[in-house]
């Protein structure tokens, strides 16, 4: 395969005027006539900007304040294109940060390297010039670290233990190149037509929404129906809806918000996605505070405590609290439930119904957490559901438990789910201090979109938790409102993109 005609046939967008900025003229040499080679000094003092190069930033040091530092900087404030730029110089200036972005990148290159059929050793660096590297079976992992991070030279360090990943990143300058290096990154450079631009389709649309989400998720917050009307209603209102998956994290900067519509957890790639875009600049649903606070059942159940919102008694227990087994007793009565603080869809909450059970039950569930919930049993025949978007309450359901179940979701062996009967009701209908409860639960996390579960007991309603990711199923919550659902909250993504954009004016 030839690189130097792949790099040129993959992007459609014409050639365009490049500006390499190097420490000194003898660093670089332009080998065609839409390629200026000039010094660094000369760059920072030039007083006119042409806004319609691409500059291309070859200094020996990227440091904070250093003169390649300021070189991106001031292409950037003269609104020119530039390579790396400066957020890219700062997100590569601390492993603490790009560690957030490289999780995908693990898993391709395990997935790369898995099929390489030659011996590997424990550690290797590659380099990557203009998203391209010489070692094919790393082809396309180069190309996406380069979309991750677009810098013209980077050096990337790898080493195995279990799984192969990826142990530093670094930007380099033209100076650190061999003579037989730097000729052939010239011709690379040569060849290059430059950063893609936008598809020009995208500017039929007021802003463009990535839906995340997993075709094969089996509890999906959202099902095909869903996503098809998000998409369509998107349209409607001059919004561009396009569904995403965890293979497509490099193309976020590409969108102007991110709705997640897969099963948030915090060790999970749809944590990174929320944390990449709102570093983006991005508006996120769900933000990762939001993610934070809702994932673990432990902090909901202190918050909601802690500012006198009713809930089901609960405690909290820890591995050393080998006695309180009595003074739980003596609060609630058998049945209890035991909860995991992150589990979801009715993974990790086992009802027991006497002490050798708790006992047994509660063993188990401490060696997958520090920390487990005791909460008493209200039975219910159904229970509440009421979404929340920007504080406001914008649907009530009633989650019938599942046939022969204490749960809404009953699981077998294999842990395929079943779930009880969902039904959408007026928000009229649901009962007044229900919402107000839910609205108060809800605020305390934020102006996100949640679904409060509750139920209604003898004493009145109690909040039973709150979900960053409520669903939003065609056929259920939208059984009421219909399309309307989904323009209430595709309105609020543009209610916040025209807030965020007059703030930047």
């Amino acid at each position: 395969m030839n690189t130097l005609s792949t790099i040129s046939s993959d992007l459609e967008a014409p050639r365009t005027r490049r500006l390499v900025v190097v420490d000194h003229a003898r660093d670089w040499r332009a080998l065609d006539g839409e390629c200026t080679v000039i010094e660094a000094s000369d760059f920072l003092g030039a007083c006119e900007s042409d806004e319609g190069v691409l500059v291309i930033n070859l200094c020996g040091s990227y440091k904070y304040l250093s003169v390649g530092y300021y070189c991106s900087l001031m292409a950037q404030a003269r609104g020119q294109q530039v390579l790396p730029s400066v957020k890219t110089i700062n997100d590569l200036s601390r492993k603490a940060i790009y560690t957030l972005d490289t999780g995908e990148l693990d898993r391709a290159l395990n997935d790369a390297l898995g099929g390489a059929g030659m011996p590997m050793p424990v550690a290797f660096s590659l380099n990557i010039r203009f998203g391209t590297t010489d070692y094919a079976p790393l082809a396309d992992l180069a190309r996406s670290i380069f979309d991750t991070f677009p810098a013209p030279l980077m050096r990337v360090d790898f080493a195995r233990g279990d799984e192969w990943h990826i142990t530093a990143i670094r930007l380099q300058g033209a100076n650190a190149l061999s003579e037989r290096e730097r000729s052939a990154c010239e011709a690379l450079a040569a060849a290059w037509a430059g950063l893609p631009r936008r598809a020009p389709a995208a500017r039929r649309y007021r802003y463009r929404i990535a839906m995340l989400h997993d075709a094969h998720e089996e509890l999906a917050p959202s099902n095909p129906g869903a996503l098809a009307r998000f998409t369509a209603v998107g349209r409607e209102l001059g919004v561009e809806v396009a569904p995403i998956m965890r293979q497509d994290f490099s193309r976020l900067a590409e969108f102007d918000a991110l709705f997640i519509r897969e099963t948030t957890a915090i060790n999970h790639h749809t944590y990174l996605f929320a944390k990449k875009a709102e570093s983006e600049g991005l508006v996120v649903i769900d933000d990762p505070s939001s993610i934070l606070r809702c994932t673990n059942k432990v902090y909901l159940a202190d918050l909601l405590r802690r500012h006198g919102i009713p809930t089901p008694l609960t405690f909290t227990l820890q591995r050393a609290d080998a006695g309180a087994l009595a003074a739980i007793e003596a609060r609630i009565a058998y049945p209890m439930v035991l909860k995991i603080p992150d589990g979801a869809f009715s993974r990790g909450v086992v009802k027991v119904h006497d002490a050798v059970e708790f006992h047994r039950v509660a063993q188990e569930l401490l060696r997958q957490s520090a920390l487990i919930l005791v909460q008493e049993y209200p039975y219910t025949d159904f229970d509440w559901r009421i979404g929340v978007l920007n504080r406001q309450a914008i649907f009530a359901s009633k989650y019938f438990m599942s046939k022969g179940h204490w749960q809404v979701a009953k699981r077998d062996a294999s842990g395929k789910a079943e779930f009880g009967m969902a039904a959408a009701v007026p928000l009229g209908e649901a009962p007044p201090e229900l919402l107000d409860h839910a609205l108060r639960a809800a605020n305390l996390i934020g102006d996100g979109l949640y679904g409060v579960d509750m139920k209604m007991t003898p004493r009145g309603p109690v909040v039973i938790e709150v979900n960053d990711n409520p669903n939003i199923d065609a056929g259920a919550e939208d059984s009421v409102l219909g399309d309307e659902l989904y323009r209430i909250v595709l309105r609020d993504f543009v209610r916040r993109l025209d807030s965020l954009h007059r703030a930047n004016l």
